[in-house]
């Protein structure tokens, strides 16, 4: 343990994609609200680094670009730079691969103090085999991260609840896209896209929900996306639907779709980085689930798992990450989920 009078600096890393990083900062935060005089380095890629907006005064954003650094050699060459830098005393990594293990050995040889997350892997392998599953509840990501700054002696706050606080983002933001907000309006967020397969609900039975909603009036309907492809999908919706507003082809940026977000009512997501995105704005999410499974512990911060669709099947999860193809091949865990389903849960909100 640090005396009271020694300086700390902080190195806290997540690579990896945009919603597991996004899933670190409220521990992030709360950690540089209890320690204003401690410097804390955020150690990531420089796209999810984006997340981090409106960050406390203490907490510094340490991008890396790593195919500048690969192998061995080059995670040498990184820990020295870091500690070169910033004079870390204190190593807490959040990740726990081969990229971070390397950091850890390089800084604790220099003298460094070294923690590391506990991901639980037996369990989520027990969880997701396709035989005798252990199905029960793990720990959540989000306190499995707590877990590692309070092993490295740091406090933490309670303190983060969005963003902005109890405020909202600046409308001007995201002006080129909509206006401010109507009286009487209700603003749907959508996110119908993942990263793979077993996490993706099918485009025509999202549709329906799409049509549902588009029908009532007084409501507009933000779809997101990233890419060609999803932007194409996106604007035949739009096309078809005058409520649609294509979020792909706006490329507002990370900062202010954050800033939408937090004036929109709820959202409808995959088990994606956009979930995670909405808990950080205090949005309420519609989460459906296929291949994975909330019992994971990747369920977005703060979200209700009254608020989860997904299907009860002996077969699920049977994966943590959705990557796995399907072992029965109709990807029903998704396609069984009726739009009905979905629009009931939206409406409870």
């Amino acid at each position: 343990m640090p005396r009271d009078s020694e300086r700390r600096a902080v190195l806290v890393s997540r690579f990896s994609a945009l919603g597991d990083v996004a899933m670190t900062l409220p521990s992030v935060y709360d950690a540089c609200l209890a320690n204003p005089d401690v410097e804390f380095y955020f150690l990531t890629r420089h796209h999810p680094a984006q997340v981090f907006i409106n960050r406390p005064t203490n907490l510094t954003m340490a991008t890396v670009n790593l195919d500048n650094y690969k192998g061995v050699a080059g995670m040498w060459r990184l820990a020295r730079a870091l500690r070169s830098r910033y004079g870390i005393t204190d190593f807490v990594d959040l990740h726990d691969v081969t990229r971070t293990k390397l950091l850890r050995l390089f800084m604790r040889l220099a003298g460094v103090r070294v923690h590391y997350i506990d991901k639980g892997r037996r369990a989520k392998a027990e969880l997701t085999r396709r035989h005798e599953k252990v199905l029960v509840q793990l720990k959540p990501m989000t306190e499995r991260y707590r877990d590692v700054f309070y092993r490295a002696g740091i406090a933490l706050a309670n303190d983060f609840t969005t963003l902005w606080g109890d405020g909202r983002g600046d409308p001007a933001d995201f002006a080129s896209v909509t206006p401010p907000k109507r009286d009487g309006e209700r603003w749907l967020a959508v996110a119908p896209f993942a990263k793979h397969k077993g996490k993706i609900y099918p485009i025509e039975l999202l549709e329906r929900v799409i049509e549902h909603f588009d029908r009532l009036g007084g409501v507009k309907i933000f779809i997101f996306g990233f890419g060609d492809a999803e932007d194409q999908i996106i604007a035949r919706l739009a096309r078809r639907y005058p409520s649609v507003v294509n979020m792909a082809a706006a490329r507002l940026g990370i900062a202010a779709e954050l800033s939408l977000l937090s004036h929109c009512d709820v959202m409808l997501s995959m088990d994606s980085a956009n979930m995670h995105l909405a808990s950080l704005v205090g949005l309420r999410t519609v989460s459906v689930w296929g291949a994975t499974h909330p019992y994971t512990g990747f369920l977005g911060w703060g979200q209700r798992t009254r608020d989860v669709v997904q299907l009860d099947m002996t077969c699920r999860p049977c994966s943590v990450f959705g990557d796995k193809p399907c072992m029965r091949g109709d990807y029903h865990c998704l396609a069984g989920i009726t739009p009905k389903m979905i629009i009931d849960r939206i409406e409870n909100i």
